[in-house]
């Protein structure tokens, strides 16, 4: 076989009425596609029979004709399980067409285990690129799990970025996909929130308007948290549903001091949560927006140790917090903090929200970065209806059929293009270099030029855009030439690079001319204490340290993030060894 296989009130404004919700809906399709082993990959997959349509093509023309009649019939396939070995075509010839076919599949190639040398080093340049999700030895018995955990992890991954959920916890009435609603489905996504939108007119929509029992203001949010009817609320803001949801930081205890407070819920936060509260430090996270940061709005993150069929950053975000509280961490998410006040002479540091001040022996700053403005004004008055600020993964469902634009060419971008080519009619990068081998890893450049429904525009811009209740067009300049192209658009998606989130910081704590925060010997030394410079990862402040991406320095990878995130721990553990000490010698003495 050859690997060569492939030649407040409702807004004026909205993207799009919100369709009725379905009644009942197609059971998503598992197609198996084998001449040799169909019988026993039908055995195989019988596991499943009972909550999707497992049906099977005995050749790959076979296959093509029923993922068409599927794709017609508005049939949902969720995963395509390929034979390495077909009567009638090459395996990568026909698991590219079955993509072209159904881009949002999952697509796994089986091998039997007699042809599994050979074929497993014929695929795996075909891997790299992301023709297909992965490939899989066939089980040779009964309850192999090993297999069927792969299996359920696409499956899961796919019930989490394409369709409409089956169980929702938490549902949105909305007549139309206002910005707001749409914000708010994306911090539920990020969140990890089963949700649905529904009209008011739906059965949905009448029971949440009762439960509301006021004048109506679009949208109603129906959280099923706290009882079974659950609460209906009218939000202004995504602010409000995560009060809702996660609490206030004064249900700390007013008088209490924690060991530790972490600022900022991604991926250095979140490690700094789980080490800090496993090793017994009572514990606080506060996060402005969701959990994950920038990193949980990664659709597959790939290159991410342990995880070899890649992790979507929601999912890497939520299993961190789950470990964290099971340690005893407390979140409070969706609150901004507005100040900082660094203890004097080894008091207690107050971190000061809306929501509350919480009094803490050590500070870890890991608030990540934002994604810079643009500054087209044009465009600015069209985010949330059609222009977006990162992936903004509830938005992508939204671009079936559409030209989109992602601007960006660091690994975020990346992914964010990927995932978007799934529903996207093209997707066109946009980047102020000449490629992206300086910002972007391989694995990802490989997929992008694999995907035929993706191109780099290098030495480009975005620069004015418009379109009447949402975007309808860019223009696009060339930045050798100076030539403008205005082209049509239905997607933007901004991903524009690294500016620090700290403007809350005290001046006590020393920052580079971009604002990123110095740690270690890169403060000053004119801070320094005893010609010593502070310790790694601590800042000009004893007692307030940084990891990750807000770091001067930093690698801006979400691995390093991790890495630094529990590395801060032992410092921290150090930190307060010194506050006991100084205690103990005060009540001593």
């Amino acid at each position: 076989m050859s690997p060569d296989g492939d030649n407040g009130q409702v807004p004026s404004h909205d993207i799009e009425a919100v369709a009725p919700a379905p009644t009942t809906r197609a059971v998503p399709a598992i197609v198996l596609v084998s001449g040799e082993h169909a019988d026993a990959l039908l055995v195989d997959f019988a596991r499943y029979q009972h909550e999707y349509q497992v049906t099977c093509a005995r050749s790959a023309i076979e296959a093509i004709a029923l993922l068409g009649r599927l794709r017609s019939e508005n049939h949902p396939v969720a995963l395509i399980v390929a034979d390495s070995e077909l009567p009638d075509m090459n395996v990568l010839e026909a698991i590219t067409t079955f993509r072209t076919i159904v881009p949002t599949a999952r697509r796994i190639v089986a091998i039997h285990w007699g042809r599994f040398g050979e074929h497993s080093d014929a695929l795996r340049p075909a891997l790299q690129k992301g023709k297909f999700d992965t490939y899989l030895l066939m089980p040779r018995g009964v309850r192999d799990e090993e297999f069927h955990q792969a299996v359920t992890e696409l499956l899961s991954d796919w019930g989490a970025t394409v369709p409409v959920p089956e169980v929702d916890t938490v549902r949105i009435i909305s007549p139309n996909l206002t910005p707001l609603t749409m914000a708010l489905r994306d911090f539920l996504d990020r969140m990890g929130m089963p949700n649905r939108t529904y009209p008011p007119d739906s059965s949905e929509g009448r029971a949440a308007a009762e439960l509301f029992g006021e004048a109506l203001r679009f949208p109603l949010v129906h959280s099923f948290k706290g009882s079974v009817d659950g609460t209906v609320c009218s939000p202004d803001s995504v602010h409000d549903i995560a009060i809702l949801l996660y609490g206030r930081p004064d249900d700390v205890e007013e008088d209490s001091i924690v060991d530790l407070a972490v600022i900022g819920a991604g991926p250095a936060g979140l490690a700094a949560a789980v080490y800090g509260a496993s090793e017994g430090l009572s514990t606080v996270v506060i996060e402005s927006e969701a959990i994950g940061g920038q990193a949980g709005t990664s659709s597959m993150i790939r290159n991410y140790l342990g995880f070899p069929r890649g992790i979507s950053g929601m999912r890497l975000s939520q299993r961190a917090r789950t470990q964290a509280m099971r340690f005893g961490a407390r979140f409070y998410t969706g609150w901004p903090v507005e100040r900082l006040e660094a203890g004097i002479d080894g008091g207690a540091h107050r971190i000061i929200t809306d929501g509350g001040t919480v009094l803490a022996r050590s500070v870890v700053i890991s608030t990540g970065v934002a994604y810079r403005r643009l500054g087209v004004p044009g465009l600015e008055s069209l985010v949330g209806v059609g222009v977006h600020y990162g992936a903004a993964m509830a938005a992508a469902r939204e671009m079936e059929g559409r030209d989109v634009v992602v601007v960006g060419g660091g690994n975020s971008a990346g992914q964010a293009a990927i995932h978007l080519a799934r529903f996207a009619r093209s997707v066109t990068i946009v980047i102020r270099r000449a490629d992206l081998t300086e910002t972007m890893s391989q694995y990802l450049i490989g997929e992008i030029a694999f995907n035929p429904r993706i191109t780099v525009r290098p030495s480009c811009e975005v620069v004015d855009g418009g379109g009447e209740a949402q975007l309808e067009w860019l223009t696009l300049r060339d930045r050798n030439t100076g030539a403008e192209e205005r082209r049509p658009a239905g997607g933007l998606f901004l991903l524009l690079g690294a500016a620090p989130n700290c403007e809350w910081l005290p001046g006590e704590v020393e920052r580079d001319h971009n604002g990123f925060v110095f740690t270690g010997r890169d403060v000053p030394k004119g801070r320094w204490l005893d010609d010593l410079p502070p310790p790694d990862l601590a800042t000009s402040v004893p007692g307030i340290f940084a990891a990750g991406d807000i770091r001067a320095g930093s690698m801006k990878r979400v691995a390093a993030a991790s890495g630094e995130g529990s590395s801060v721990v032992p410092f921290v553990h150090r930190w307060l060894e010194t506050l006991r000490t100084e205690r103990v010698d005060a009540s001593t003495g």
